[in-house]
């Protein structure tokens, strides 16, 4: 038999209890879209995490996935009455057929060519060109496949600014992506920080798959000393509030490069980052920047 997706429609306000009570009545996912997708009344959701005012969607569609054996009208009814609904959705079931779930994932990442001589390779892929700078990274928990229009703007500044020798310091550096691509290319002490323990382990790991020597820590302890050259690919919200501490990292003569930032955001960034150093929009990609400048 088997699995079920069951979908209905629900509103903004009553989706995001069901799902949690779809949850604990036994669903094995339960998840909202919106049900207006691919119409004129679609409501697109843009921002930064805490900077969407009104979440979710005012007409929504829950998708729920069951097991082949569970009772649909039992779960979906003790879900309802938990938040206080009587009234039964009517809904719709779809089978899930059985996949090779693992090789559909893998199917999805294809090798990323990031310039003539820089490739991104998942660990099961061949490299279309062994005599590159190969970066060989799984797709897991922390952000950074390379895909992202930021981490290619961060990967390109890097490949045009790392020297032999020179120290780097990744600052959110998620699965560790741009902290292996600066040792590969030359750099000398490279360090990253994450606030995220899952991301330092995955950077770890991902350190040493490609056979680099980089050093991974959470945030939350002190990191220490300046650096050559600093590149922090988070957001314009951390971005605002870590200014002095990332200012703070970068050596006199060292170059600092920002991004996670979107086009009309990059005014405001320069502003605050002015005190400290000047920058300026090195690079520009799907309305995506990346900053950058030196410090005196």
């Amino acid at each position: 038999m088997a699995w079920r997706n069951v979908c209905f429609l629900t509103d903004a306000s009553h989706a995001e209890p069901l799902c949690d009570a779809l949850l604990e009545a036994g669903a094995l996912s339960a998840c909202i879209e919106d049900a207006d997708a691919g119409t004129p009344d679609e409501q697109p959701q843009f921002g930064e995490p805490g900077s969407v005012n009104t979440p979710g969607w005012t007409h929504s569609r829950v998708v729920v996935l069951l097991e082949p054996d569970a009772d649909i009208d039992a779960v979906l009814g003790e879900a309802m009455q938990a938040i206080g609904l009587s009234a039964m959705p009517a809904y719709t079931v779809e089978a899930v057929a059985e996949q090779n779930w693992v090789q559909l994932t893998q199917s999805q990442f294809d090798p990323i060519r990031i310039s003539e001589r820089l490739w991104i390779v998942p660990s099961w892929h061949e490299s279309p060109d062994p005599s590159a700078i190969n970066l060989i990274l799984d797709p897991g928990m922390a952000f950074g496949t390379g895909s992202h229009p930021t981490t290619r703007l961060c990967l390109e500044w890097l490949e045009r600014n790392v020297s032999a020798g020179c120290s780097v310091l990744d600052y959110g550096c998620g699965s560790g992506i741009l902290a292996i691509a600066a040792a590969k290319l030359g750099a000398g002490r490279v360090a990253g920080v994450d606030i995220d323990p899952q991301a330092v382990e995955a950077a770890n790991a991902n350190a040493e798959r490609n056979g680099v020597v980089a050093q991974f820590a959470d945030s939350a302890a002190p990191v220490a000393g300046e650096y050559d050259v600093v590149v922090a690919n988070i957001l314009s919200n951390p971005l605002r509030v870590l200014a002095p501490a990332i200012c703070a990292h970068v050596r006199p003569g060292g170059r600092l490069a920002l991004s996670g930032i979107l086009r009309e955001q990059a005014e405001e960034i320069i502003a605050i980052y002015a005190q400290w150093l000047p920058l300026q929009v090195a690079d520009v990609r799907e309305d995506w920047v990346c900053l950058a400048g030196t410090r005196p």
